[in-house]
């Protein structure tokens, strides 16, 4: 079967919008093929608002989710394979959904990047996302 993250980002991404609350994605900034604003990276992630007001021409496809944004003024294109997408939520809240590794997904580290540690020496022996509230 196909990967369901696309359609559940998809789907929370319209739940939190029609409650009139503003999506946040958080961001695996080290999975290959993130292109984000590295300035805004800490501790290897990144947390995006992805609301209207906030981006344009938002594209939550089934491979990525890409949109055009400003950082500090600066025009960026921005595109995220989805399996990068750790978590989508309502920041107003806090409510929403923290993704898992899926059976079948690929590595979201690349193949060999097993045994070198992460940008910044954040290590994660489990292999599972962490996630911190961030307000």
């Amino acid at each position: 079967m196909t990967s369901s993250r696309p359609y559940l980002v998809r789907a929370f991404n319209e739940w939190i919008l029609d409650n009139d609350c503003t999506p946040y994605i958080v961001v695996d900034a080290g999975v290959q093929g993130v292109q984000v604003p590295t300035e805004h990276v800490a501790n290897g992630q990144i947390v995006l608002n992805i609301s209207p007001g906030a981006v344009r021409g938002l594209v939550i496809g089934n491979g990525a989710l890409e949109f055009s944004a400003r950082f500090g003024g600066v025009p960026m294109q921005v595109f995220i394979p989805l399996q990068a997408v750790m978590a989508i939520y309502a920041k107003e809240n806090g409510e929403g959904m923290v993704f898992g590794s899926e059976p079948g997904s690929p590595d979201p580290d690349g193949p060999g990047d097993k045994d070198e540690p992460r940008q910044g020496g954040d290590e994660r022996p489990s292999g599972r996302p962490t996630l911190k509230v961030v307000k």
